[in-house]
């Protein structure tokens, strides 16, 4: 399976919540040295732009990764560029009321959208390692 679907099934699932962050840490648990388990525990107060709207859990759960992953500053550059251009912002609040008055949809959809879109530049950012 691949780190894409792992996060689709994550996000798809309505016995556990998993928030954005969480979404991206537990695909990547193995090449940041951590069992799935603790990544989803790494990540719990980081949803919802760590509970108080500030930065997305896709952008904080992707820096994460790339810092466990033992990435340099080059990369967290890029990916945070890459996402800010893409969505406009990275505080979660900003990036709800975007999503709910540019096409109607609710903040789930567009936040699923985001999580496996950062997921795929994560891996490729990662490849770019090695």
């Amino acid at each position: 399976m691949t780190k894409r679907e792992i996060a689709a099934q994550l996000r798809a699932d309505t016995d556990t919540h998993y928030n954005c962050c969480q979404s991206m840490l537990v695909p990547f648990a193995g090449e940041c040295g951590l069992d799935p388990d603790t990544a989803f525990r790494l990540g719990a107060f980081f949803g919802s732009g760590m509970r108080m709207g500030s930065a997305c859990g896709v952008l904080t759960g992707g820096l994460m990764v790339l810092g466990m992953a033992g990435a340099g500053e080059d990369k967290a550059l890029q990916y945070r560029e890459a996402f800010r251009t893409e969505h406009g912002a990275v505080d979660c609040a900003v990036l709800v009321r975007r999503a709910a008055g540019e096409d109607g949809l609710t903040d789930k959809p567009r936040c699923d959208s985001m999580v496996l879109t950062a997921v795929e530049l994560l891996e490729r950012l990662l490849d770019a390692d090695s």
